[in-house]
Formats: C-alpha cells, structure tokens, sequence
C-alpha cells in the first residue's frame, strides 16, 4: 500500500480580490470539536453570529444569517426569492458582478433593463433614478462595492436609489461582498431590502458562507409571492425556520465554518467596528501614495473608490500576467487581475480584514516594483515604501489599534 503524502500548501500572501488572510484564531476555531448542526451548543452560537451579523450590516432584521454556501448563493438567493417570471427589474452594472445579477434575473424570467456604465466607472445614479421612475421596477439590484474594479457607491447614492425603488413599490438588493466588515454598512437608514455577502473578504474568513439580510417587508413579499420559490435550498421561508425559533430541520450546516466565522467577527468586535474601517483606509491611503511614486495609477477616481480593493492601471509595454507570475513565485504575494473588458488591464490589490496593514502594503510594493524592473522599468522602490509609510502613520490612529 503506497503512503499518500498530506497536502501542505504554501504561505502566500493573499492580496488580492479575495479570499484573504485568515487570523490564526480562525484557523484554530474550525478544527475544534464538530457538534450536531441541532445541537443546543450550536444553537447558541448561531444566535450569536446572527446578532454579531445584524451589527456588521447595520440593520434590526430578524432575517439575518450566513447562507451554507459562497456569496454567489447569497446573490441568487435575493434574486430567486425576490423575482419571478414577469417581474420587472433595473439592474446597474458597473462591472462582472452586476452582469452576474442581470443573468440571474434573467434566468428567473424577469424582464431586466440594464443601466450601464464602464467598467472602473462609478455607477450611473441619475440615469439608474431616470430608469426606476420609468420603469417602476419590482426589483432593482446593483453592487455597493464592484469586486472587479474596486468601484464604491457612496452611501448618499444608495439612499437615493433605495428610496426611488420604494416610491415605485419595488424592492431593493444590494449585493455588500466586499464592502461587509471593511467599511461601515447601514441597510436600515439606507433602505435595503435585500443583502448579501461573503465570509472571505473584509470579515477575513474563509470562503463557505453568505452572510445575508432580509427585511421585514422582502420577506412579508417572499411569504406572499404567488409561486413557490424556485430554490428549495435558498427558500428563505425555508432557511428562516432553520436559523428562527422553530430550529426546524433543513440541512445540515457547515458547522466548522460557522464556528470559523464566529470567531472572525469576535475578532471584528473586539478591534472596534469604527477601529476597523479606519484600518481599511489607512491601508488603503498608503498603497496608493507607494504605487503612484512607482509611477502607477489607480483606475478609479478619487471619491469613488473602495479602501478595501485597488485596481491599479498596468503600463504600456508591461506584461500584467508575467508580474502576478513573479510576485507569486518570488514574494509569495498573490494580487488579482482584471476580469471582462478589464482583463490585461488593471491588476487588482486587495487589503481586507487581516491583511488591511502597513506590512502587507510595504511587502506589495517591494514585490511590484521588482516585478516591473525585471521588466526594464525603472522604479524608486525605496522612496514609495518611505511615502506609504508616512503616509499611514501621519492618518490618525488615535481610534485603532497599530
């Protein structure tokens, strides 16, 4: 009998689009002891993720828990439960994720009108308000902070998009996969009907589940739809007496998944929410000065763009690939590319949950502007980390930890 050799993955740095760094205690927290997805330890802990879930999105919804799934499902569970053949919906797409939810509407037999803009592009408000009081969709969907181009939507804007979606009776989903634990969320005062995330950006656990938040008045609209939900495993009705007071069998949870996120929001708690945005940004404010001396550029304009997702314009003549290639094989540091009409373009620099610090911004810029000088490109590598540096320590850290 041949001995099989146990996987043994190597150390990288994750900076990229996602999954990211995962805290130590996280780890830990997944290889304790596997309890029954019934059993009233286990109950206890899953009222507690969902209470710690509700504070992390900024909302009083009963309907708050992690989806046994990616924050794909999270997205198709919005949609299958809020559309059906017929429904009229807006979407606005600003890059690959808002094209995944015209798809899903879509598929569900909607009729979808598309408000588009360029990818790297802020999302197009006035046309979307236009389209929404012309249209008076049933549904209207658009991604707070775009994965593929680092694009955020400032909150003002997605207050005024809730609240034109309300005047035309509709309901508004929001898809929060990057921006959920890296930023503040509010769905309440912004008006959100639906949510969802992911655990393996901001929040810094590994990928498994969907955090999502349902209100009362989208769930009141999944009870009374007409038809059954198309997915019996995304049924919210169904998930809500699971997770509810009923503890009604569904299926079995991940339970070493929850207890992994468990612990990553005690980590978020413990660090302060506040603390922890201004982390986020103080990263974020320090990549930028350290890759602007190296004489790159971001894609985005200022004011729109996300702290936890850089998209950095590749150079003429560079070849992108060859410098993600290198930062893996030499720095162990893994960064992303562009997607769509993007892709070759932009590589993507993610600083969330864990990986939100100084260290991982100096270790990136010292990989990136080796990469590009074995490309022939000159490039001051040691004034950019001086500039990121200063950058950090001149923001104020009075209200976060080092």
């Amino acid at each position: 009998m041949s001995e099989r050799l146990a996987f043994s993955p190597s150390e990288i740095l994750l900076l990229g689009p996602g999954p990211s760094p995962v805290h130590p205690r996280v780890l830990a927290a997944q290889s304790a002891p596997v309890l029954g997805h019934l059993d009233p330890e286990f109950v206890a802990l899953m009222d507690r993720v969902q209470a710690d879930l509700r504070s992390v999105f900024g909302t009083n919804n009963p309907f708050t828990l992690p989806i046994s799934a990616t924050g794909s499902a999270g997205m198709e569970a919005c949609i299958v439960n809020l559309a059906q053949p017929g429904t009229n919906c807006v979407v606005g797409v600003h890059g690959v994720f808002g094209e995944r939810m015209v798809d899903l509407c879509e598929r569900q037999g909607g009729t979808v009108h598309v408000v588009r803009s360029d990818y790297g592009k802020p999302l197009d408000v006035e046309r979307m308000l236009q389209t929404i009081r012309e249209q008076k969709p049933g549904l209207v969907a658009f991604v707070h902070a775009e994965t593929s181009t680092g694009v955020l939507t400032p909150d003002d804007e997605v207050r005024a998009i809730a609240r034109a979606t309300h005047e035309a009776d509709g309901y508004l989903i929001l898809d929060c996969v990057t921006s959920l634990g890296g930023r503040r969320m509010a769905l309440d005062d912004w008006g959100v009907d639906a949510a969802y995330s992911g655990t393996q950006k901001c929040l810094g656990v590994p990928p498994g589940l969907s955090p999502v938040s349902f209100s009362d008045r989208a769930m009141q609209a999944a009870r009374d739809r007409p038809s059954r939900c198309t997915s019996w495993y995304l049924d919210v009705n169904l998930l809500g007496g699971y997770w509810g007071g009923e503890r009604k069998y569904h299926h079995t949870a991940p339970i070493s998944a929850v207890y992994g996120l468990a612990a990553g929001l005690d980590l978020v708690f413990e660090e302060g929410l506040e603390a922890r945005f201004a982390r986020h940004v103080r990263a974020a404010r320090a990549l930028i000065a350290g890759i602007e001396v190296l004489g790159l550029s971001p894609l985005v304009e200022t004011g729109y763009r996300t702290p936890m997702l850089t998209s950095v314009n590749v150079p003429d003549g560079i070849d992108a690939k060859a410098v993600m290639q290198h930062l893996r094989a030499v720095h162990k540091i893994e960064i992303g590319g562009g997607l769509g009409s993007l892709a070759g373009k932009i590589w993507r620099i993610g600083l969330m949950g864990h990986g939100a610090r100084l260290t991982s911004v100096l270790r990136v810029l010292s990989g990136l502007g080796d990469a590009l000088q074995r490309q022939g490109e000159t490039r001051d590598v040691t004034e950019a980390l001086r500039m990121a540096e200063a950058v950090h320590d001149a923001q104020d850290r009075t209200d976060s930890p080092a």
